[in-house]
């Protein structure tokens, strides 16, 4: 696992360095839509401790921040509406995952039928 870099995007985003279009902020977390939507609706959700990965995050997190984290995805959904026609979230870990900044985010999809996330493996 890498270790956590100060200065990239989320972190700077975090002490108001740089401008996010804000869904949602409490004490665990803060959502905000994306530059680059890939859905109708599609909104990151950030942890507001210094966590690279997932597993990261499950390693050294506290329950009260793991917790805090999940209600806050949840309340974004919420927020955005998405409750009532489903919405997707996801999260990716590391380089095959195509994770590209160094800072666990899940990312909300909704606003239309989204499909299959993979094709069908082939057995």
């Amino acid at each position: 696992m890498s270790s956590y870099d100060p200065n990239n995007v989320f972190a700077r985003i975090l002490r108001g360095e740089l401008p996010c279009r804000k869904v949602y902020e409490d004490e665990w977390a803060l959502a905000f839509h994306d530059i680059n939507p890939q859905a109708p609706v599609h909104v990151l959700v950030i942890p507001k401790g210094p966590y690279v990965s997932m597993v990261d995050f499950a390693a050294r997190a506290t329950d009260a921040e793991i917790a805090g984290f999940f209600r806050a995805v949840g309340k974004t959904a919420s927020l955005l509406g998405l409750d009532a026609e489903g919405y997707r979230f996801l999260a990716n870990c590391g380089a095959n995952a195509h994770q590209e900044v160094p800072h666990f985010h899940v990312h909300v999809f909704g606003g239309r039928k989204l499909g299959r996330m993979l094709p069908r493996a082939e057995g």
